[in-house]
């Protein structure tokens, strides 16, 4: 039998087959070193192995094994031999009698033990404790906590991995990176989960448990994301959790609104990937979009706003005065009023060779913690906007070069000042006006790009590790274009921007009243942020405009 004493520490292993040495040693160790370790027994070497299997999936660290060398079945020695490559740089004390005094010198050269000691041990504050002492503390001086989340083990270009760890990354779950081809950890690992190859990506939890090449669905169960509605009923309903969404979920739900907000990816929006927002009102030094996102979620969780992400919504019909959302897997939400705050998704650029190395060295938008895995790597960014800028100045704090591909004369026109300021005192980043990529090569993943001087008409193929895309904006409509008007690129027109007919009254509007600023030719449907005809595309903006479009469903609300 296995036995466990303490949480959460790093473990003193003991084997041994003779029952009353097990429990004496046992309990000598956990006498005096049970405060610091966990204490772990087992009665074979094979018991021993697979419990250290299933350690090693956790993550867990053992300190020392202390092991008699007279086992049947498997010796001390060869267990050690088997358990080392597991944990290669715990103690090892081998416990032995005084006829295995050969055995043990021998197992010096073979396993390297750190000591052996002669049984039995008594009294233990002198023969036991002391060696013990010194060991643990060497180990302890060497001792680097082990990473205590996510584990996924893939290949770097794989587009199925890229995708996992956006994914985790935008929901801000810690994980860490294991490549198959170069982590000699990834393929330990892998021998672990049991005979045969699993697929790529595996994903291993912090209990040991894992996935393999599984789907966002599975994920987002596995990790206990938010996906199922608590309620059948809401007052408000916000699709999408971006800068706007999440200021109207603050604000609804500080109000006493029923507000539940679904997002199809993660909360923050295209905001989460920003390195820094230097120009956000409170905020001298900047903050991250990561943190503004954990910031605003965690307000309107504590006010009472329901989050579910990921969780889409894929259709909208009208029971009035009732508003019906189905979800993506097939659930049915009611509102009184609904809130479209979907946002914009970066636009796919069209040019030879992009498609198929998509995910495989070229991405669109980027996420900050993948910055450190191009460290001294030549990077493209494709963009002039402020998305364009921050990746351009985290990235090359890592990067060996940075090229800012920009089609206007002036990234100026569309970037923040102090961006553009901030680009020129970075010696790795070069701005290229005037350029445009034109055409991505590789076997398997990006090996470089050609670009096209617009001013010369000419064109050069230059070495490139990554290209990261952040051109123009797609609104997110085509599930509800059917119901709220929209212009001619899909952004949803609302109040002032509806379509009136020759005497002014706007078009199929059924109500006395005009709509309010935000409200869409739909009644108690909103339109807040990116999504909206004629917003100005700022953080700050979207933010200011969720939380004053709360004051209109109120009003909405108030005629029902």
């Amino acid at each position: 039998m296995l036995g466990i004493v303490g949480l959460a520490k790093p473990i003193l292993f003991l084997v041994d087959d003779d029952p009353d040495v097990l429990q004496s040693i046992t309990r000598d160790l956990r006498h005096e070193f049970g405060e610091q370790f966990r204490i772990l027994n087992a009665s074979s070497g094979a018991e021993a192995l697979e419990a250290l299997r299933k350690l090693k999936l956790r993550s867990e660290p053992v300190a020392l094994f202390v092991v008699d060398q007279r086992m049947p079945g498997m010796s001390g020695v060869a267990f050690l031999e088997r358990a080392l490559a597991l944990y290669p740089d715990s103690k090892r004390v081998l416990l032995t009698a005084y006829a295995d005094i050969d055995a043990a010198i021998r197992a010096i050269n073979v396993v390297g033990i750190d000591y052996y000691l002669n049984k039995p041990w008594d009294p233990p504050e002198e023969i036991l404790y002391p060696p013990l002492h010194d060991l643990l503390d060497d180990w302890l001086a060497a001792y680097r906590p082990p990473f205590e989340g996510v584990r996924v083990i893939g290949h770097r270009w794989s587009p199925a991995c890229y995708d996992v760890k956006r994914f985790l990354s935008l929901n801000q779950v810690p994980y860490r990176w294991l490549d198959i081809e170069t982590d000699p950890e990834a393929q330990r690992l892998l021998e672990q989960l049991g005979p045969g190859e699993p697929r790529l990506p595996v994903l291993i939890f912090p209990d040991g448990s894992w996935l393999a090449a599984s789907d966002r669905a599975a994920i987002t169960e596995r990790l206990g994301l938010r996906t199922e509605p608590e309620r059948p009923f809401y007052d408000l309903v916000i699709v999408g959790a971006g800068p706007a969404g999440l200021g109207a979920a603050v604000y609804g739900a500080s109000e006493g609104l029923h507000t539940l907000l679904l997002e199809k990816a993660a909360p923050g929006g295209q905001a989460v990937t920003s390195a820094r927002i230097e120009n956000y009102l409170g905020f001298p030094v900047g903050l991250s979009g990561a943190d503004l996102a954990r910031r605003a979620v965690a307000q309107a969780r504590r006010f009472g706003a329901e989050i579910l992400s990921p969780q889409e919504a894929v259709h909208i019909r009208l029971e009035d005065p009732y508003r019906v959302i189905t979800l993506a897997d097939g659930r049915e939400v009611v509102c009184h009023a609904l809130l479209i705050a979907t946002g914009v998704d970066y636009c796919r650029l069209d040019v030879p060779g992009i498609d198929g190395l998509t995910g495989a060295g070229v991405y669109y938008g980027a996420t900050m913690s993948e910055a450190p895995a191009f460290k001294g790597q030549d990077i493209f960014i494709v963009g002039a906007g402020n998305s364009a800028g921050q990746a351009a100045m985290h990235y090359s704090k890592y990067a060996g070069s940075i090229t800012l591909l920009v089609r206007g004369p002036d990234p100026g026109r569309s970037m923040s000042r102090y961006l553009v300021d901030q680009l020129g005192t970075r010696d790795n980043i070069t701005v290229r006006v005037r350029t445009q990529l034109v055409e991505a090569c590789g076997d398997g993943h990006l090996e470089s790009v050609v670009v096209e001087d617009l001013e010369r008409g000419v064109t050069e193929r230059l070495r490139a590790d990554a290209v990261f895309i952040f051109i123009g904006a797609r609104p997110q409509t085509h599930w509800l274009q059917d119901l709220v008007q929209c212009n001619e690129h899909g952004f949803i027109l609302c109040g002032p921007y509806l379509p009136r007919d020759s005497r002014g009254r706007i078009r199929d509007w059924p109500l006395d009243r005009d709509p309010h600023i935000f409200e869409t030719n739909v009644p108690g449907i909103f339109v807040v942020g990116d999504v909206r005809h004629g917003s100005v595309k700022r953080v700050a903006t979207a933010v200011g405009e969720g939380a004053m479009v709360i004051q209109m469903v109120h009003q909405y609300l108030e005629g029902l």
